[in-house]
């Protein structure tokens, strides 16, 4: 094989290797922020079903209520991560917009799954606000750690 046709190969090759090398060291914000939505709501759901499990000891009624303050945030926090950062690459005026209307839907979600738990299913309330105030403690650390 003559020298000037391996040339080219040798320089295909090397753009090639390099272009993986490169891609795989590129940091993508929105994967990053889905990455801990993602995890964020893993351990929400694992704190809501431990503390579930430890108020099984005063009955169902209990465990069901802090499972339902623990769900609740869960699905605020689903919606709202949806809603924040779902959009893809945007303008910062419309990813502000988003963050706000994620806020504030997470906030409506949470209102009416406490709401429905206490009016019209007649749950005690302390293990439901201890599954709430849980989950959003459980929030705050898995938000806050790498």
């Amino acid at each position: 094989m003559p020298v000037g046709t391996l040339q080219p190969i040798l320089s295909r090759l090397t753009r090639a290797v390099l272009s993986i090398v490169i891609e795989s060291r590129v940091y993508d914000p929105l994967k990053a922020g889905q990455r801990l939505a993602r995890r964020t709501l893993a351990w929400q759901a694992g704190a809501a079903a431990i503390l579930a499990l430890l108020f099984l000891l005063q009955g169902v009624a209990h465990a069901t209520s802090a499972l339902l303050g623990g769900v609740a945030v869960l699905l605020g926090g689903i919606v709202s991560a949806r809603l924040m950062v779902g959009g893809g690459v945007q303008p910062a005026a419309s990813v502000l917009v988003r963050w706000f209307i994620g806020a504030l839907a997470k906030w409506v979600v949470v209102g009416a799954v406490l709401l429905s738990g206490l009016v019209v299913w007649r749950l005690p309330p302390l293990p439901l606000l201890l599954g709430l105030v849980l989950g959003l403690g459980v929030q705050m650390y898995a938000m806050t750690r790498r």
